[in-house]
């Protein structure tokens, strides 16, 4: 099986997703955001496809401004659910919702999504996983995994041999400064 390293720079919105984004630390709450509720969608489906409709996911969940997102109710749901451009699946549209009052209530237990996510730190993915289970809505192993790779909580986003890996360790991800410490 190829990795992703290898497979990405055969199409233009892997490459540019691989290149620039993946496994690099963020801090940026909407960011953060972004990437569970991507992550969520993803589930069941190709990477591809999600990356296809992700500008138009970012128009219909208000460029994944926290408090927007959890302030839609009904009506939002079913304007999301008749919308072709996104990935319609009831079950996520409502966890993409519901995990945005999570994120909120964050900023008042931790100071904000970052500084949960600093707080659990490190983790073994297992436990990840279980916290995340207790904490959000549709958030299964696949799904932890790799949100948490694609923001250099958990090591594996690259292969050592990737041009990109060097240049996410001089990013200083969390996954490498833990390792560091011990």
């Amino acid at each position: 099986m190829n990795s992703y390293c290898s497979v990405a720079s055969e199409y233009p919105l892997h490459d540019a997703y691989h290149s620039t984004e993946y496994g690099f630390p963020q801090r940026d709450e909407s960011v953060l955001f972004e990437r569970l509720c991507l992550e969520i969608m993803q589930a069941g489906l190709s990477w591809g496809l999600v990356l296809r409709r992700r500008e138009t996911m970012r128009g219909a969940f208000a460029a994944y401004n926290v408090d927007r997102v959890a302030a839609m109710g009904e009506a939002d749901e079913a304007r999301l659910l008749a919308d072709p451009g996104i990935i319609r699946n009831r079950l996520k549209v409502r966890a993409v919702v519901e995990n945005a009052r999570r994120v909120q209530a964050m900023r008042e237990s931790h100071g904000g999504f970052a500084r949960w996510l600093d707080a659990h730190h490190p983790r073994e993915k297992e436990e990840w996983v279980k916290l995340f289970r207790k904490t959000f809505k549709f958030t299964g192993g696949e799904i932890v995994g790799e949100f948490l790779m694609s923001l250099g909580y958990l090591r594996g986003a690259h292969s050592e041999d990737c041009p990109v890996y060097a240049r996410i360790l001089t990013s200083r991800p969390p996954w490498y400064v833990s390792k560091r410490d011990k």
